[in-house]
């Protein structure tokens, strides 16, 4: 297959480029060159800007395109555009952030009321996520019909993961071999799903080598998961039996832990818009399939011990140790000590 991927060189990128190339695929690379560049030798890499900067691209035909990088649909209109008479399949990444549902419901299928876009000409990416990656959805629809393929993934996890959302816990629960109890956010049996990136990207491969169409959920894991399960995995992962303090949401509030960015994985149950669950039996019966959370734990651990310093050390996600120590200790004293 003669693949593009646009990007490929950072976390879900890097991952499908690196598998494509294991599969023996011909992958071509267009990126801007800022991050790990000359990472893959056997890749072709074409340096341009996919706003304004697509010329490279002009005459060039492949069998396929993965776009791991639109936000802002006027972006993706450019390379929808222009690669539409000479790609045979598009597939987009978007995201699940797309839903307009709220919490509490069933599981959200693929038919689920989506988010409004922003008005044309509001591109800031952060306060319209979700309204801004349903345009981008339906701009490579429009250009290439169904020829276009969307997957829509939850939280993204793994080794090379640079937001830390899934890491914080693996390397708290490492960490935690110091004795130090770990703080979490109560109740235990809230369900939680991420999908490892490269069983993410091993399935689209998959869908654009076999030009399946449609839009696809891809969240994980297999099986309902819930927090508890969740940090047993990174604790078995590391190594270690932690004391985890399960603080209920109305004191991390109070103590104004951050949901999501402080504490990764919780969005509080009285957040009406929190996270919701999704339904993955499209993507599961179209072939996604699912590691164990203990092998995605282990070999993030694996990645983070042996990580070298640079931009990946950059997580913005999590507290610090010395705030989780201030919290926990002001839990200990409501709780009567």
């Amino acid at each position: 297959m003669r693949l593009l991927i646009l990007g490929g060189t950072h976390f879900l990128g890097r991952h499908a480029a690196d598998q494509a190339l294991a599969r023996g695929d011909e992958v071509t690379l267009f990126n801007r060159g800022k991050s790990a560049p000359g990472l893959f030798s056997d890749a072709e890499e074409m340096r341009g800007d996919r706003d304004g900067g697509l010329d490279p691209l002009r005459g060039r035909t492949f069998d396929a395109v993965l776009d791991t990088s639109g936000y802002v649909p006027r972006v993706v209109a450019q390379s929808a555009e222009l690669l539409a008479p000479a790609v045979g399949r598009y597939l987009f990444v978007s995201s699940e952030s797309v839903y307009a549902v709220a919490r509490g419901g069933p599981p959200v299928d693929e038919d689920g009321p989506l988010a409004e876009p922003p008005p044309p000409g509001v591109e800031e990416v952060m306060e319209h996520y979700g309204g801004l990656k349903v345009a981008c959805e339906r701009v490579v629809q429009e250009s290439f019909g169904d020829r276009a393929t969307v997957v829509r993934p939850g939280l993204i996890v793994g080794p090379f993961d640079p937001s830390n959302r899934f890491t914080y816990w693996v390397r708290r629960m490492h960490d935690a071999a110091d004795g130090r109890p770990v703080l979490a956010p109560a109740p235990p049996d809230r369900r939680v799903q991420f999908i490892d990136g490269r069983d993410l990207a091993s399935w689209m491969l998959r869908l654009l080598e076999s030009g399946t169409p449609g839009v696809f959920n891809a969240d994980g894991p297999a099986g309902p998961l819930t927090m508890r399960e969740a940090l047993a995995a990174c604790a078995a992962a590391a190594g270690t039996t932690p004391d985890v303090v399960w603080a209920d949401e109305s004191f991390l509030l109070e103590q104004k832990v951050e949901p999501w960015m402080g504490l990764p994985l919780w969005i509080p149950e009285s957040d009406p818009e929190g996270l919701a669950v999704f339904d993955n039996r499209r993507a599961v019966a179209a072939g996604l399939s699912f590691r164990p959370a203990e092998e995605t734990a282990a070999d993030t651990l694996a990645w983070e011990l042996a990580r070298p310093p640079g931009p990946l050390g950059e997580f913005w996600a999590g507290i610090s140790r010395e705030r989780e120590d201030e919290v926990l200790a002001a839990w200990r004293e409501r709780e009567g000590g």
